[in-house]
């Protein structure tokens, strides 16, 4: 079931940020936009790297410059090319002409992809400021946009702010459990030096998705607690999750909290 709803996730945000609806605007009187719209469309089936692409969208902006989703659009080839400046001075038109539908895409990219904890939390909380309803999650479905933010804090050394974040967020009858929530809840009470606390999250984490990474933190909780016994365990199983590839996982980027084995390896030397 977890996993039908993550995929519903990223089907709803694949959607989301889709060619637009190019009749809404014209149903709504907007028919620069609707015209604009109809050019963006030529771009559909090409490459993103593709001259004809970016040609199709350079016209839509012709048509009409506030066009945030063609800035967006024009923006994606150079993100992936790792051209981050000319990414953000696209982002940042979107941004200026539609915050309200531009903003967490803006936010998640920053905190994913650059860690610019600062400007993603910006992005996050005005969008937050902008709307009354749910801001929604991550571009990849893993995170809701507040436990990202929370993880901003994090990455700026205000974690007791990070647990707050998350706690709030995760007392929402509304919110659905990401992947990595608990695990990352735990592993700030872990630093925080609570390991009862960090041990509650890391059991709730291993319901949700068992992984290498869980199980290694679990392993350093017991020791703080001086439990050899299971420290050495969970470090023994946290190794064999990791050859099975039971571990965080991202496309592009290294994700906060995670490890590698030459972590588990080094906790593991204690031992012999």
């Amino acid at each position: 079931m977890r996993r039908i709803l993550v995929l519903t996730i990223l089907l709803c945000a694949l959607i989301a940020n889709s060619q637009p609806n190019c009749e809404a605007f014209k149903y709504y009187g907007d028919e620069l936009k609707y015209e604009a719209c109809k050019v963006a469309e030529k771009r559909a089936g090409r490459y993103q790297f593709s001259r004809k692409y970016q040609e199709a969208l350079d016209e839509s902006l012709l048509i009409d410059p506030t066009f945030a989703y063609a800035y967006r659009a024009k923006s994606t080839a150079y993100l992936k090319s790792g051209d981050f400046i000319s990414w953000m001075a696209l982002m940042n038109k979107a941004v200026q002409y539609n915050p309200i539908e531009q903003l967490d895409y803006r936010g998640w990219c920053r905190y994913q992809f650059f860690r610019d904890y600062k400007g993603a939390i910006e992005d996050i909380e005005r969008l937050d400021s902008l709307v009354n309803y749910d801001i929604g999650h991550s571009q990849n479905g893993d995170y809701h946009l507040h436990i990202a933010r929370a993880l901003c804090y994090k990455g700026i050394g205000q974690p007791e702010k990070a647990i707050d974040i998350i706690e709030e967020q995760m007392a929402d009858s509304a919110h659905f459990i990401g992947v990595y929530d608990y695990l990352h809840l735990g592993v700030l009470y872990l630093e925080q030096d609570q390991p009862e606390k960090a041990l509650e999250n890391f059991e709730l984490q291993k319901v949700q998705n068992d992984i290498a990474e869980n199980t290694f933190y679990t392993a350093l909780a017991y020791k703080k607690q001086d439990d050899l016994a299971k420290t050495e365990e969970y470090l023994a199983k946290a190794k064999e999750q990791y050859f099975n590839r039971e571990r965080m996982f991202d496309t592009y980027v290294q994700q906060m909290d995670k490890i590698f084995l030459s972590d588990i390896e080094r906790e593991l030397n204690d031992f012999q």
